[in-house]
């Protein structure tokens, strides 16, 4: 007896480092390769880009994979429920869960390994979604500003008109090797009053210009006085034309709220119109509370995988159902969250449905261990 006593501890510890290898690889791999999918689908809106504007594939990588973080940071507690289903209902079908109750692991002991793997995933969601996604989404919309009201005069195509702004069109009827261009017009109503259009024959982008910016060669300005009505022109040898909307580059770009720190949410006076406060209070909300849907998400999978009678064949019925809790899981924590944004009253529900289904299957799963579910209902659950 005090041998097997002896013993004990080291056979489960060895038990939960094989459960819990298996359980974090493959959460890793279904991770990344959801992750590389949704990516792949979602970076098809920029390859417009890269075909129609000249955009290098560097930086159409570049651009794109700054939204990964907020991808991984949305699925990471499905694929943790996936695979800790997955892997409990593969340890059932091969009989090892059979096996390892046999020599009297309780389902606490079985459920600590998927457990330590769902702590892992809430720190993961926490890093994610306090320190990385706001940098990360900041990063993209910046870079995407960037390209459309910057970069995109440095992405002009021969033979086409391109609204660099909405304001300024520019058109070259062709591009030389060395990069001067040739047959330029540029169609300026920036300023209301004025109103120009400037042709010249040859021209060169300036590089390391702090806005694009054009030198044009021979040609002439056009442009009508509003008080007189008349055609003013002038010639030119040499005219630098900006490309840039001014009054845009002037104004500060509108953060979303998911650029904003947890700070900056929980105290939005200031920031946006009081209006849009019960907005910021539910992104930050969402931030805290969304990453402990792992544990309940997981706790979920345990019940179904351990709970039940056992079957020679296995029971499809208890993985289905907790795939079904799952999604009604999903669409409640949606609908709370759209809910709460409108009305802050609402916000403790945001709380409710992160923690409240792992902590009713908690009770499913562990109470029996601790006397907390009466030999009745568990007879009806099946854990006895």
């Amino acid at each position: 007896m005090r041998s097997r006593t002896a013993h004990a501890g080291p056979v489960v510890t060895r038990v939960d480092r094989y459960i819990f290898r298996q359980l974090l690889g493959t959460l890793l791999a279904v991770t990344l390769g959801l992750v590389a999918l949704i990516w792949l689908s979602q970076s098809l809106r920029f390859v417009e880009l890269v075909v129609n504007r000249g955009l290098s594939a560097r930086v159409f990588l570049e651009l794109t994979s700054l939204l990964i973080p907020g991808l991984v940071a949305v699925i990471l507690p499905i694929t943790t429920f996936t695979v800790v289903q997955f892997i409990y209902q593969r340890l059932g079908g091969d009989r090892e869960l059979t096996v390892l109750r046999a020599a009297g692991l309780s389902p606490w002991r079985l459920a600590r390994p998927a457990l330590t793997v769902a702590c892992i995933s809430v720190l993961a969601c926490y890093v994610l979604n306090l320190w990385i996604v706001p940098a990360s989404a900041t990063a993209f919309r910046q870079f995407q500003f960037e390209i459309r009201n910057r970069v995109a005069a440095f992405l002009l195509q021969e033979g086409v008109f391109t609204p660099i702004t909405e304001d300024l069109t520019v058109y070259i009827r062709a591009r030389d090797a060395d990069g001067t261009l040739r047959g330029i017009l540029v169609d300026d109503s920036r300023d209301k009053n004025n109103p120009s259009t400037i042709l010249a024959q040859s021209g060169r982008l300036i590089p390391g210009a702090s806005t694009p910016s054009v030198m044009l060669l021979n040609g002439t300005r056009q442009e009508i006085d509003r008080q007189t009505g008349r055609l003013r022109m002038v010639e030119f040898s040499e005219y630098t034309q900006d490309l840039t909307d001014t009054a845009k580059l002037d104004d500060t770009r509108y953060r979303d709220a998911t650029e904003m720190s947890l700070a900056e949410l929980l105290h939005p006076e200031g920031l946006v119109q009081p209006r849009d406060y019960a907005k910021l209070l539910a992104e930050a909300h969402k931030r805290l509370s969304s990453p402990l849907t792992a544990i309940s998400f997981t706790m979920v999978a345990l019940v179904a995988s351990l709970m039940g009678t056992f079957r020679r064949h296995g029971n499809v019925l208890r993985p289905l159902l907790g795939v079904f809790v799952i999604v009604g899981l999903l669409a409640l924590g949606l609908m709370v969250g759209n809910l709460a944004a409108r009305y802050s009253s609402l916000l403790p529900l945001m709380w409710i449905a992160a923690v409240l289904p792992g902590v009713i299957a908690g009770w499913m799963l562990l109470g029996p261990q601790l006397g907390l579910v009466p030999m009745r209902l568990q007879a009806r659950l099946g854990v006895v």
